[in-house]
């Protein structure tokens, strides 16, 4: 493999989940030109990552111009880590050997659907990205985010600071807005500083929050990655839902407390290779509902997240910072 194409197009934790192949890329082939192809809103996970040659922007409205424009680079090797419709045109246009990941959609739908679980034992999505190429296999370490060329993200932490997260994409992920104001209140009457993270879609949401918690800072932004990456790596912990920005804690080696409420870690997309703790209501026989999260409950009583009380959620949140 001396010229290989990466395609990732979205999303945010999907893209940093791409960085342990590209590790390993990089180890097994250490002359090869690795190059990136990713929608614009996700550049910035892998912009600095040295394992990569060029990233290379994805428009779906240029689709077929960016597909000759590929072609003329002459890549021996594909991998196509989104497998859809639209990067499998791209593959199949560049006459490349192609690696494509296979995505375990039959047993997620017997999941979702008829509560089958074949997605044990739990192979975390990275691996199944690192075994789409046959020479490879998956290392020891975990997510990587680069805020500069050659320079890894690398925490330090401080012990008095706690991260909240409160956005997701799907309604059903996300614990409630109330009791995140309860559990940043606790976290707050213990002696945390507490800071509210989120992006341009969670402005309004993290606004809120910070406004009914008196000594939060609201930290959220116009999705400026690097400027929110750097905030959770001075936290202790951050607490989250199942999300990118959980992804994206987990790169920079800070601890996780991963809310779940209708997806599950069977998935694939819990925390990679980092201290955490996922909570999860384990007693309901309706879930997961869905492997990408709904716009409202199906059985209307959303009890995946209402029944994570901010008490117990707190005194488990606890016992995990005092065994860090």
């Amino acid at each position: 493999m001396k010229k290989i194409l990466v395609i990732r197009f979205s999303s945010l934790g999907d893209v940093l989940l791409t960085s342990p192949l590209l590790r390993s890329l990089k180890r097994k082939f250490p002359e090869a030109k690795i190059d990136f192809l990713v929608k614009e809103n996700y550049v910035d996970a892998v912009r600095f990552n040295p394992n990569i040659s060029e990233v290379l922007i994805f428009k779906k409205e240029e689709e077929k111009v960016i597909a000759r424009k590929l072609k003329e680079r002459r890549y021996d090797s594909v991998i196509d880590l989104q497998n859809n419709i639209r990067s499998k045109r791209i593959r199949e246009k560049l006459g490349a050997r192609a690696f494509v990941f296979k995505k375990p959609t039959l047993k997620k739908l017997l999941l979702v659907k008829f509560k089958i679980n074949l997605l044990r034992p739990i192979m975390p999505i990275p691996e199944r990205y690192v075994r789409s190429v046959e020479e490879l296999e998956p290392d020891e370490e975990g997510l990587e985010l680069y805020f500069q060329r050659g320079k890894a993200s690398n925490t330090s932490g401080c012990a008095d600071i706690i991260g909240l997260c409160p956005g997701s994409k799907h309604f059903t992920k996300m614990y409630p807005k109330q009791y995140f104001i309860e559990l940043g209140n606790k976290f707050a009457r213990a002696g945390y500083k507490v800071k509210i993270l989120g992006g341009r879609d969670e402005i309004k949401l993290c606004e809120e929050i910070s406004s009914a918690i008196p000594t939060a800072v609201n930290l959220s932004n116009n999705n400026d990655l690097f400027a929110t990456a750097r905030e959770m790596q001075n936290c202790k912990a951050v607490i989250c839902n199942d999300s990118g920005l959980m992804h994206v804690a987990a790169a920079v080696k800070t601890p996780v407390v991963a809310l779940f409420g209708s997806t599950v870690k069977e998935f694939g997309f819990a925390p990679y290779k980092i201290k955490s703790l996922i909570l999860e209501n384990n007693s309901l026989t309706c879930r997961p509902c869905s492997h990408i999260g709904r716009e409202k409950c199906p059985k209307e009583h959303f009890k995946c997240m209402l029944e994570l009380k901010p008490d117990l959620i707190f005194e488990k949140i606890k016992e995990f910072l005092e065994a860090l």
